[in-house]
């Protein structure tokens, strides 16, 4: 057994792993990390290349493609590890990335997960937009960074580097216990990519978990590397799984106020995607709300599950306004303005 676990799930990643692999061998040294691919389903040359190329890597070979969510449920159940870090095929990891965060965690047990600063590997001197300098949502579950509101992506000035609680950490390059991941049930497999980390660390946080940035350590990611970001399919699991997650999480004297308005500013959405050409992403929009509409009877024991573990009156990492009205109404475009967190 060893300590730490770096998981990369590959899908049909050859290139990305010939890229980037490379710095995850170099940065990732110490004798207690194993370096695991966890290839789900691939019809590539992934898994040759790995054979061929690095045959100590560790190979976890599952036989279809299931998802984000799945894909690493499955892969981590095979794995014995006291951390497992979550790290994307396409990102660069830099020299001292890892070991000073698991001490950290070694030292702060109160502390369910982590990521590091992420940083655009295209763009290096900004953030990324999947996670940045650690994650949040608000009240009505619009997910935004520190470094990044909707569009707008800060350069990295050194202003968001102390390290900070978060509601969710990236799924680019999550660091989490095993014992928490397993026990707080892991993954939503139905998510199947995409909002499936903030599911998760909304669960940790309701428990009283603390998930943090640690932005001493910084990777680059590339980000969008298996869905476009205008993906019509993006678009519907974004918005679908957005629904399944406020469905399980939010306490019950919010949750029909906030469905009621997410629905109306969904619809919204659909029509500013139709105004602007993107007829197949405003069908998915209305697509993702019959889907939830359809099966959210499947997820009552879940959110029942929840609301009965929950150990925490408010969660203090949800911001507690609305950052769409922040961004379009009042023009905050930077973390650093939303007042009431700062």
């Amino acid at each position: 057994m060893k300590k730490v676990a770096v998981v990369i799930l590959n899908w049909n990643g050859k290139e990305l792993l010939e890229e980037f692999l490379p710095s995850v061998l170099q940065y990732t040294t110490h004798p207690d990390v194993e370096i695991v691919v966890a290839d789900n389903g691939s019809t590539d040359d992934s898994l040759l290349f790995l054979e061929n190329t690095y045959p100590p890597v560790t190979r976890i070979v599952l036989p279809q493609n299931y998802g984000f969510a799945d894909g690493y449920n499955r892969a981590l159940r095979e794995i014995d590890a006291k951390y497992f870090v979550l790290l994307n095929s396409d990102v660069e990891v830099t020299d001292n990335w890892l070991i000073p965060v698991i001490e950290y965690l070694d030292t702060h047990r109160d502390i369910a997960a982590a990521q590091p600063k992420i940083r655009a590997q295209r763009n290096k001197p900004y953030f990324e937009y999947a996670g940045a300098s650690g994650g949040f949502i608000d009240k009505y579950g619009y997910p935004f960074c520190r470094g990044r509101i909707f569009q707008r992506v800060e350069e990295d000035l050194a202003q968001y580097d102390e390290p900070i609680d978060v509601l969710w950490a990236t799924g680019a390059c999550l660091i989490i216990r095993s014992e928490e991941f397993f026990t707080a049930g892991g993954f939503d497999a139905s998510f199947f990519a995409h909002m499936e980390e903030i599911d998760l660390c909304w669960r940790l946080n309701c428990r009283g978990k603390r998930i943090v940035c640690l932005p001493f350590s910084t990777v680059y990611h590339v980000g969008a590397a298996t869905l476009k970001k205008e993906s019509p399919r993006k678009t519907f699991l974004n918005f679908r799984n957005n629904l399944l997650m406020l469905y399980k999480n939010l306490p019950q004297k919010h949750l029909k106020r906030v469905m009621i308005i997410r629905l109306i500013l969904d619809y919204i959405a659909a029509v500013q995607f139709t105004l602007t050409g993107k007829y197949a992403n405003a069908k998915e929009v209305i697509r993702a709300h019959k889907d939830f509409y359809d099966n959210r009877r499947n997820y009552r024991s879940a959110r029942q599950e929840n609301l009965t573990k929950r150990t925490v009156n408010q969660v203090k990492t949800i911001y507690p306004k609305s950052v769409l009205a922040a961004y379009y109404l009042r023009f905050v475009r930077v973390y650093s303005k939303l007042k009431s967190f700062n």
